[in-house]
């Protein structure tokens, strides 16, 4: 039970090279509070960074080999430890050195010698703003942590909703997502854009919902004039999803845009070439194309892996972007698992 009971207190940090104010600071507060001492700048930054950082620091100015303004200055310049609440416990008692020490990051400011129902109640006060504070700070991370995943969801359900139009396309989906995670990780974009690409690449024939049942289920070859309106889906998308400033929808409109672009500038719509693709949409396009080919469509027989392989290895520098395709080739075996795991006899869900 006492154990428990220590773990709850709160820990102050009495940072002060006199051992006459350490002892009387930790008198008045060491009934209520667990004490850290640190007797110069360094040791107070050594306890401040360590794996268990006091809860508030009691801080005196003049102290050797670093002064507590610049012991303040360096801990509010730590993402991590800036929040702690720092209050200067001084005789440097003239209004410009409380303004300077207020400036430097400073919740209060405590001159000396000490009235100890005053400190008492200063670090009562502070430590209660300082719960509320993590308490506010972690309610928000938790509410925008929902906000993600919520936005993920309608991004992964607007891809299905385009699926939908198209039923004869099953998990394509699921698989080219994961195929697409598979070529951006061998590009060696780092976790973040390679999770950014996973989740966006389910959106890129959400413009397919516009297009008329007649050509997008057509069993046979489509006319020029259908070309004209099936060609119209990545615009169509790209104009559904809008232009944001949240980076997973632009990342999920620029893919709806322009994963029919080809590297050689014959694509649609805008016929853009090379690097003037977005490097996103010529990593689905290679994911989008192969799934394509290796399932089948109302116009098509699936191919065999062997030959999905060859006509992919033919599109080289024209199709595709050739470093790109070769991180597609590079990964081929766990990408065959994955149409085998997501095939469409299995019904499996972009969920799992």
């Amino acid at each position: 039970m006492l154990i428990s009971q220590e773990l709850r207190r709160p820990t102050i940090l009495v940072a002060d090279d006199s051992p006459q104010n350490i002892e009387l600071l930790s008198r008045v507060l060491g009934q209520e509070y667990r004490i850290k001492v640190a007797t110069s700048g360094e040791k107070a930054l050594k306890i401040a960074y360590s794996d268990e950082p006091p809860d508030l620091i009691l801080l005196d100015i003049m102290m050797p080999d670093l002064s507590g303004l610049q012991v303040c200055q360096r801990i509010k310049a730590n993402p991590d430890r800036r929040r702690i609440p720092i209050i200067f416990v001084t005789a440097m008692t003239t209004v410009e050195d409380e303004s300077l020490g207020l400036a430097m990051g400073a919740v209060d400011y405590i001159s000396k010698p000490i009235s100890p129902p005053l400190v008492q109640a200063r670090v009562r006060t502070h430590l209660a703003l300082y719960d509320q504070s993590r308490e506010l700070a972690r309610m928000v991370a938790q509410r925008t942590a929902e906000l993600v995943a919520t936005r993920q969801q309608i991004i992964r359900r607007l891809g299905r909703a385009a699926e939908y139009k198209d039923n004869e396309t099953g998990n394509h989906v699921v698989r080219m997502s994961h195929i697409a995670r598979l070529v951006a990780q061998q590009a060696g974009l780092g976790p973040e854009a390679v999770q950014l690409v996973f989740q966006t690449a389910a959106m890129h024939d959400l413009g397919k919902i516009g297009i008329p049942d007649h050509i997008l289920l057509k069993p046979g070859p489509l006319t020029d004039g259908e070309w004209v309106l099936m060609r119209q889906h990545a615009q169509i998308g790209a104009d559904i999803i809008g232009r944001h400033d949240n980076e997973l929808l632009a990342t999920a409109r620029a893919i709806a845009l322009t994963h029919h672009e080809k590297w050689d500038g014959t694509g649609y719509p805008q016929g853009l070439k090379g690097e003037q693709i977005p490097l996103y949409g010529r990593i689905v396009a290679i994911a989008d194309v192969f799934d394509a080919l290796m399932t089948r469509r109302p116009y098509k027989a699936a191919l065999p892996a062997a030959e999905s392989l060859a006509i992919m290895a033919e599109q080289k520098g024209t199709h595709f972007d050739p470093m790109l395709l070769a991180c597609f080739f590079q990964q081929k075996f766990e990408i065959l698992k994955v149409m085998e795991l997501y095939s469409d006899d299995r019904g499996a869900m972009m969920d799992q």
